[in-house]
């Protein structure tokens, strides 16, 4: 396949997925496995957020067979969100970097707490607290039952803006560290004189 029809393929598949950027699909997120299924490396059926209906969608995109939800990826499951039981929390901020839609919010020994809205549900918060303040409950306003694809499309959506715009936060930040160090280095920091 050329590579033109490739990354328009890729860009199909991930407009399906759920943006929840879990990585249980074993990729770091929705994109890398839309890029993996377009270029034929992984199977169609490793996204418990998307679910059956996921894997019946990109069945009949890829015209290959649907498979049954590979357990080794985990279950479809109701949306669930992050939940931080705020006496408990210490404020060390291991989350906030851990959070792909940055609905954690806190500051160092501060308590922190989770914007219910824009928690994907992906669960990459939960290693990373060393005091297990955070716990994942049914997310507010939604059924509790997995959601149709015209839901999850919704909350594609939104997800997939705050993963972006995140994403283009950490690349400003990095690049304004890099060129402070370089300055720095340099002996150009006027705050270093």
């Amino acid at each position: 396949m050329p590579a033109d029809a490739t990354i328009d393929l890729a860009d199909r598949i991930d407009a399906l997925l759920p943006q929840t950027q879990c990585r249980r699909c074993g990729f770091d997120g929705c994109r890398p496995y839309a890029d993996a299924l377009a270029r034929g490396e992984t199977l169609l059926n490793r996204c418990p957020p998307g679910g059956y209906r996921l894997i019946e969608r990109l069945s009949t995109m890829l015209c290959v067979p649907a498979l049954p939800l590979d357990p080794a990826c985990g279950v479809e499951a109701p949306p669930r969100v992050a939940w931080i039981d705020e006496p408990a929390c210490i404020g060390c901020a291991r989350c906030l970097d851990d959070c792909p839609t940055d609905a954690i919010v806190g500051a160092r020994k501060r308590m922190h707490t989770v914007i219910a809205d824009d928690c994907s549900g992906c669960e990459l918060c939960l290693p990373s607290c060393p005091v297990d303040c955070i716990h994942m409950i049914a997310a507010p306003g939604l059924p509790a039952e997995p959601l149709e694809p015209s839901a999850i499309e919704i909350r594609a959506a939104r997800f997939r803006r705050r993963y972006d715009a995140r994403r283009v936060r950490l690349a400003r930040d990095a690049s304004l560290w890099e060129a402070s160090l370089r300055a720095t280095l340099a002996g150009d920091d006027p705050e270093a004189r």
